[in-house]
């Protein structure tokens, strides 16, 4: 029997599937394996800007608690490479407002080119919520890099939670009827 995408997201429109947010998970799974990655970033977008999830940078933060040390190394990379010099350089002389330990990755005063997941490794949570919004302040495309970020991790996603998940679905729905 074959996998029917359009029919399964056509219930997360307009919020039909609400209460299912257990389901979400499972379902969730399957359109990741199953979607185009365009249509999953965009679906991952739309819920990482959506006013029925939480702000960006939390929902960053939960995703890099929930990730290894590859993903927090990619996830750090994609969110420092949208910061401005000054920014960088703020974070590498450890004057970072709060930022101390992501300070610490910055050996000899400078900007790694890459993070390592070692380094990544010494990163809080926290501490990317705050890189996370001062990111997003500084660029808002960051949503749509970590969008398609996330489309390429699926498994990530699902830290958001089953409503945020929902609304993932749903956005997939909406652009899938677009095309």
């Amino acid at each position: 029997m074959a996998f029917d995408l359009g029919n399964l997201l056509n219930q997360y429109l307009a919020g039909a599937a609400g209460g299912r947010h257990q389901q979400a998970n499972d379902d969730f799974d399957r359109v990741a394996q199953n979607a185009p990655p365009d249509v999953l970033a965009r679906g991952v977008t739309g819920a990482l800007r959506s006013d029925q999830t939480p702000p960006f940078p939390q929902m960053v933060s939960q995703m890099f608690g929930q990730s290894n040390p590859n993903q927090r190394a990619g996830m750090l990379n994609q969110l420092l490479a949208t910061l401005g010099p000054a920014v960088l350089a703020q974070l590498a002389s450890g004057r970072s407002g709060g930022l101390g330990g992501l300070g610490s990755i910055f050996g000899g005063g400078r900007a790694p080119a890459q993070v390592t997941p070692e380094q990544a490794s010494q990163v809080s949570p926290e501490e990317v919520r705050e890189l996370a919004e001062r990111a997003e302040q500084q660029n808002p495309s960051i949503v749509d890099r970590m969008g398609d970020f996330y489309a390429q991790n699926p498994t990530l996603v699902k830290a958001i939670g089953g409503a945020a998940l929902a609304i993932a679905l749903g956005h997939m729905a909406q652009n899938i009827r677009r095309q």
